[in-house]
């Protein structure tokens, strides 16, 4: 799979795509004056506990006090509370944990007015972005996430991800963390640490307890609500989570940018600072790169697909709700066979549209019903397939007995809402009409239905005078593509009477050819 990371930057916002096969995955934008809380670390102060939650409320310094539940204590609360209380007040003077006493887990079943009292202070860990109406939410399991290992205070076990392909190489991997990690640190190793030698794995570590000797330092001194630790930028630490062999291409339009991240990678992955290329043509890189008519293709509340069915994607305040429809252009065949296609290539873009609009919580799927269980078993397994290249953690569960399928996905920032219409140039801004980018699209995809139901037809596209102009220009032109594409000749008729995204097909006795 090809892997391309395209990032446009302008003096107010830097804006990231992912591609994967030059089909947009992801979409991440970050303000130039702001930044993203998640992974940074405070010095937090109970603000107000609340038993019948089992939660607390606690000051991070933010305009909404952070959410911290009893669950995101983890077992090593007891120890956290009295490091962040012995550093502050001088009694520990060790950088590292190597002098550190650790308490007893705490007991998962347990209450929050047990642990804290008001005022208490700790360090805590942003998981989640504010969203609506909530302020942020907050772990006690502290991560130092490095490239190939993630650093976790107060604790022993080093894990292994289990996306690791063989046995052998996580028990490797776990022998190797084990000989080397520090004194009271548990290890988590990462998917893009297989096959690495024991020197990236130490310098990765290395690199890890200078971060927690940061947080030693700045904690001595600190004042509750107080910034302890901030995580790398949005583009960086994209990098560092996905950054793998099967990476192509890294373009970057800005030299400044060029020149920072070419200066991070070659600090993180070395062999990966070939691949970065600052962009320099005289296009808009999003629309070299064919990025901006993804965005205006697959935002909005329908996402059509090339075959003619689509999706529409509905939002509820508990859940977002996806209907797929087969649309009144697909070639008819046996209905079983058309249901599991449709549902196929309808999972294969819902798994897209969830990374690309960052969608959480529930989401419940409305599928073609299809008879057999063989289709529905292939039809679950093909979405865990698809949704296997997802960062974020999710489960999907087997269609219920009334053919829909359930997907719960974790939630650590706001959904990415783009509004992709446009303002109509026939009323002057009174209405809006889909993007006029895609005008193009539709005209193929009814073309290409047209020849599959009527293959022997002599057509006739009639449209507006500009979009014959745009039809007919260049060399190879649109039209010419079209002819050597389906084999046939295409007439083309300008009509200066239709509005701009108006157009018919014709046959060769003249009658209109009605696509619905």
């Amino acid at each position: 799979m090809e892997k391309e990371l395209v990032i446009k930057t302008s003096p107010s916002e830097v804006e990231i795509a992912l591609l994967e096969d030059m089909k947009l995955v992801e979409v991440h934008s970050q303000k130039t004056n702001s930044s993203s809380s998640v992974g940074d670390i405070f010095l937090a102060s109970a603000k107000k506990l609340m038993p019948g939650l089992n939660a607390g409320f606690m000051d991070i310094g933010h305009r909404k006090d952070a959410f911290l539940h009893y669950t995101d204590l983890g077992p090593q609360i007891k120890s956290l509370i009295k490091y962040t209380n012995a550093v502050i007040n001088g009694s520990y003077q060790h950088k590292l944990l190597d002098g550190f006493t650790l308490e007893p887990d705490n007991p998962k079943t347990g209450k929050i007015d047990q642990v804290f009292k008001k005022n208490d202070m700790v360090l805590v860990q942003v998981l989640k972005e504010p969203i609506s109406t909530k302020g942020p939410r907050l772990s006690c399991e502290l991560t130092l996430p490095g490239r190939y290992v993630v650093l976790t205070p107060f604790s022993n076990i080093v894990a292994v991800s289990k996306k690791i392909g063989t046995n052998d190489e996580r028990k490797r991997l776990k022998v190797l963390v084990d000989s080397i990690k520090p004194k009271n640190f548990g290890v988590i190793v990462r998917t893009a640490a297989e096959g690495k030698k024991v020197a990236d794995l130490h310098n990765d570590i290395k690199e890890l307890e200078a971060k927690w000797n940061t947080i030693f330092e700045q904690l001595k001194q600190a004042k509750s609500p107080q910034k302890i630790l901030s995580e790398i930028d949005k583009t960086s630490s994209l990098l560092r989570d996905i950054l793998n062999d099967n990476f192509n291409k890294i373009i970057i339009d800005n030299k400044e940018m060029y020149l920072s991240i070419r200066e991070y990678l070659q600090g993180i992955a070395p062999d990966k600072v070939k691949i970065l290329t600052q962009y320099k043509g005289n296009r808009h890189i999003f629309d070299h790169y064919d990025i901006n008519r993804q965005i205006k293709a697959s935002f909005g509340k329908t996402s059509t697909m090339s075959s003619g069915a689509y999706v529409i994607i509905e939002h509820t305040e508990a859940m977002h709700v996806i209907d797929v429809n087969s649309g009144p252009k697909m070639v008819k065949k046996d209905q079983e066979e058309a249901a599991i296609s449709v549902n196929l290539e309808a999972a294969e873009e819902i798994a897209r549209q969830l990374r690309l609009r960052d969608l959480g919580g529930l989401i419940i799927i409305d599928f073609i019903d299809m008879r057999t269980s063989e289709n529905k078993t292939s039809l679950y397994n093909k979405m865990r397939e698809f949704m296997a290249n997802d960062r974020a953690q999710h489960t999907v569960l087997p269609l219920s007995k009334f053919g829909l399928m359930q997907i719960t996905r974790q939630r650590t920032r706001p959904e990415v809402n783009i509004d992709t219409s446009e303002v109509c140039p026939t009323c002057l801004g009174s209405g809006k009409v889909n993007p006029s980018i895609l005008i193009v699209d539709d005209m193929e995809r009814d073309l290409s239905y047209i020849y599959q139901s009527r293959p022997k037809s002599k057509v006739k596209l009639c449209c507006n005078q500009y979009v014959y102009a745009f039809l007919k220009s260049g060399f190879p032109s649109l039209h010419m593509k079209w002819m050597w594409k389906y084999k046939k000749w295409i007439t083309l008729k300008a009509e200066p009477n239709y509005h701009l995204y108006e157009y018919k097909f014709y046959d060769e006795s003249d009658d209109e050819i009605r696509l619905s």
